[in-house]
């Protein structure tokens, strides 16, 4: 059997529900020669007859009725498909698979969650966290959709498969006992800390940001303690061992006796949210963009 037009399903349903070739023509806006041509042309399709013509009108064969059947089925099929793609364009279904890091996860991907389901309730949010080489590993799997990245100026990430919006600048921050001498200032540079002893997150970028800025001073820091993460940086802190750096998006939950102060002239990290250059975005993830962009701004 040939392919099936569907065209010529819908003219057949026309000429049953009319009762006659002439009639089928005019709601069809077709000629009554079209409209015949168009069943010979099924028939053939078919391989069997599939109507009868009559003095007062045409009747469809069994084999007609039978065929008649698929296409009304056919009909509610491609009806379905194009109402469930029309509830995915419309957001009221979905899925969004998003990647963050675990400073933003604490911080600004919540804001972005809590937003986007506020706007669009029916679509699934899926979260992943990761370091930025598993992230970039799932967004090449297509594992997620979009992903938080960050970078700093001296290592910026420049990948031509990569679509990259800056979102925002995510500032260096001291942190002091509470009763420490700077705690009040409004900011302090990093050459009148030279004497100060330091906690640091061991093999993470924060050490390399505390390197770069005290050898740019002139001098080398003194390591006291090499921390898990950045809320084990604040109990030693707040315990006196040392004082510590830390991106201020990493701070949401900052210690109550540790203060978190400006660090003149240090380099502040780019928040980047990155999808494939290749990858046509879903309605969810186009939607998802622009929550970014404006919660971030909010920061």
């Amino acid at each position: 059997m040939a392919h099936l037009d569907l065209h010529r399903l819908h003219v057949l349903r026309e000429v049953s529900r009319s009762g006659s070739l002439t009639s089928a023509a005019t709601a069809l806006s077709f000629t009554t020669s079209a409209v015949s041509q168009q069943i010979a042309k099924l028939e053939h399709e078919v391989g069997v007859a599939l109507v009868d013509r009559h003095p007062r009108g045409v009747v469809l064969t069994e084999a007609g009725q039978a065929l008649l059947g698929y296409a009304d089925e056919i009909d509610r099929t491609i009806e379905a498909a194009h109402a469930e793609m029309a509830e995915f364009a419309g957001m009221r279904r979905g899925q969004l698979r998003m990647g963050t890091f675990p400073t933003v996860g604490a911080s600004l991907m919540p804001d972005v969650v809590l937003a986007f389901r506020a706007r669009h309730p029916d679509v699934t949010v899926t979260v992943i966290s990761a370091r930025r080489e598993g992230l970039l590993e799932r967004l090449r799997r297509r594992d997620i959709e979009l992903t938080l990245l960050w970078d700093y100026p001296w290592q910026p990430i420049e990948d031509e498969d990569l679509t990259l919006v800056t979102l925002m600048n995510d500032p260096t921050m001291l942190l002091v006992q509470r009763d420490h001498p700077v705690a009040g200032r409004r900011s302090v540079r990093i050459d009148t800390l030279r004497d100060h002893e330091w906690i640091v997150r061991d093999e993470h970028p924060v050490a390399d940001v505390l390197r770069r800025v005290c050898r740019d001073a002139g001098f080398e820091p003194r390591i006291a303690f090499a921390a898990n993460d950045y809320q084990e940086t604040q109990g030693m802190v707040a315990a006196g061992i040392g004082i510590a750096l830390a991106p201020q998006l990493a701070l949401s939950a900052l210690r109550p006796d540790v203060v978190a102060v400006p660090l003149a002239g240090a380099p502040k990290r780019r928040i980047l949210l990155a999808h494939l250059a290749n990858r046509r975005l879903s309605p969810p993830a186009q939607q998802a963009m622009a929550v970014f962009g404006s919660t971030a701004v909010g920061k």
